[in-house]
C-alpha cells in the first residue's frame, strides 16, 4: 500500500500570538510577518506533487492555507474539525490575565489541560475527538498522495499525541509548534504513522534579520508552572 504523506502546517504568526494571548477560537488574521512566513513554506512546497490542500475554517489557518496552495493552482478545503481549541471565557486574555481573573481554572488547567476545560471552552479531549477523525477522514480520501493540512498549535499538539501515543495531558511541555512551523506524516493506514519532520522553521529562520522574519522564541514563557519553576 503506498504511503499517504500529511504535511501539517501550524498557521503564520498573528498579532494575538505576538502577544501571547489565548486566541483559539477568536478569529484573527494573519500579520504582514506571518504571511511572510507562510509566503517561505510555499516556497519551500512549491516543486511538491501537492494533490488537495486543506485547513481549518479560521481566517489565520485559510489564509496560510491560499498562500500555499497558490503555486499548485489548488483551491483550499475547509474542515471544521481542524481547528483551534476554544478558551471560552478566557479568550484574548494573556496568561497571567488568566491566572488573576480565574485562578481555580487556571490551576486545574495546568494541572491536566487534556480533560480540563475552562468556562465555556474546550478540553484538549474534545479537541481531539473531533480533529483526529478529521484527519484520519483525509488520510483515507487521499491513499498514497501528499496533502497539505493547515491547522493550529494546540490542535496540531493534540493529534501528535494521539497518533504517536504521548501522554496526552503533556502535549503543551512536550512538544511545541511554532508559526508556519512544518511537520510531516507518513501514513501507512489511517491507524498507522510515522513522524517525518517535527516543527521545522528552516524555511524561515536560517534567513535571519535580513528578512525581517524573526527566529523561533523560546517557548518557556508559554510552558507548564512544574517545567519552568
Amino acid at each position: 500500500m503506498p504511503l499517504t504523506r500529511i504535511f501539517l502546517i501550524r498557521h503564520g504568526a498573528t498579532i494575538l500570538s505576538a502577544e501571547d494571548r489565548f486566541a483559539g477560537a477568536t478569529d484573527v488574521p494573519l500579520s504582514d510577518e506571518g504571511r511572510q512566513q507562510a509566503a517561505r513554506l510555499a516556497e519551500r512546497l512549491s516543486a511538491l506533487p501537492v494533490a488537495a490542500v486543506y485547513a481549518s475554517p479560521l481566517s489565520r489557518t485559510m489564509e496560510t492555507a491560499g498562500i500555499i496552495a497558490a503555486p499548485h493552482g489548488l483551491e483550499v478545503l475547509a474542515r471544521d474539525g481542524l481547528r483551534e481549541i476554544s478558551h471560552g471565557r478566557w479568550e484574548q486574555l494573556t496568561r497571567h490575565e488568566v491566572e488573576m481573573k480565574y485562578p481555580a481554572e487556571a490551576a486545574a488547567w495546568e494541572e491536566d489541560p487534556f480533560t480540563f476545560a475552562p468556562a465555556g471552552g474546550e478540553s484538549g479531549l474534545a479537541v481531539t475527538a473531533r480533529a483526529l477523525p478529521a484527519l484520519l477522514d483525509i488520510v483515507r480520501h487521499h491513499e498514497g498522495q501528499p496533502v497539505v493540512v493547515v491547522s493550529h498549535k494546540a490542535t496540531i499538539r493534540l493529534l501528535l499525541s494521539s497518533l504517536l501515543g504521548f501522554d496526552p495531558r503533556r502535549y503543551r511541555d512536550n512538544l511545541d509548534q511554532d508559526p508556519a512551523a512544518l511537520n510531516v506524516i507518513d501514513f501507512k493506514d489511517a491507524v498507522r504513522a510515522r513522524l517525518i519532520l517535527f516543527n521545522d522553521t528552516s524555511h524561515y529562520s536560517e534567513f535571519g534579520a535580513g528578512t525581517g522574519l524573526k527566529k523561533p522564541e523560546h517557548p518557556e514563557p508559554r510552558l507548564s508552572k512544574w517545567w519552568t519553576h
